[in-house]
């Protein structure tokens, strides 16, 4: 007994010293805060399927995409766990839009409106296009709703075509023809 106190002992004055100390973390410890700091998308795997934000960081075809929801501030949030259907636009959908559209919605006092943008383009859940029908009514994440429609075999998100599907850790990335805009 006498051996487990003096044990006891001895560990407290270590903890004691320990907290007394420069109030410096080891390096370890910091290095460990920096990485939750990152949030979801700062983990590292190139083992697992991609989630719906790497997915279109390694679309050449999405660069635009990709630059507008970095901008936003939504690259942790759609690199959680969802599921998410993403209806994504090409670069050719974002620059067929008014002249100096997206660079207006990239400043940052425009952030708030640019996220309403980039959430009309996402939907909770996951929707192969086979599950999609004609006149389906999706409510996207801004809060609006966009409509399925189906014509000669294709499937569009309002005017917008699906080109081509590719599924993610988190979800399901439709690529699109077009930027659909609420309505």
């Amino acid at each position: 007994m006498k051996k487990a106190i003096t044990f006891l002992s001895a560990g407290l004055v270590v903890l004691a010293l320990y907290s007394c100390g420069s109030g410096e973390k080891p390096a370890a410890a910091s290095q460990e805060a920096a990485a939750v700091v990152g949030g979801q998308s700062a983990v590292q795997d190139d083992v697992s399927q991609k989630d719906v934000v790497k997915v279109a960081v390694g679309s050449a075809d999405h660069t635009t995409l990709v630059a507008a929801v970095q901008a936003a501030e939504l690259v942790d949030v759609l690199s959680n766990a969802g599921p998410f259907t993403v209806f994504a636009p090409v670069n050719a959908a974002f620059e067929a839009l008014p002249a100096g559209t997206v660079e207006t919605l990239l400043k940052p006092e425009n952030k708030s409106s640019l996220q309403d943008v980039l959430q009309h383009h996402v939907y909770v859940g996951v929707l192969k296009v086979e599950q999609l029908k004609d006149g389906q009514v999706l409510g996207m994440v801004d809060g609006n709703n966009a409509t399925v429609h189906i014509k000669d075999g294709k499937t569009y998100l309002d005017d917008a075509e699906i080109l081509g599907s590719v599924s993610a850790s988190n979800g399901i990335v439709h690529v699109l023809d077009k930027v659909v805009l609420a309505k």
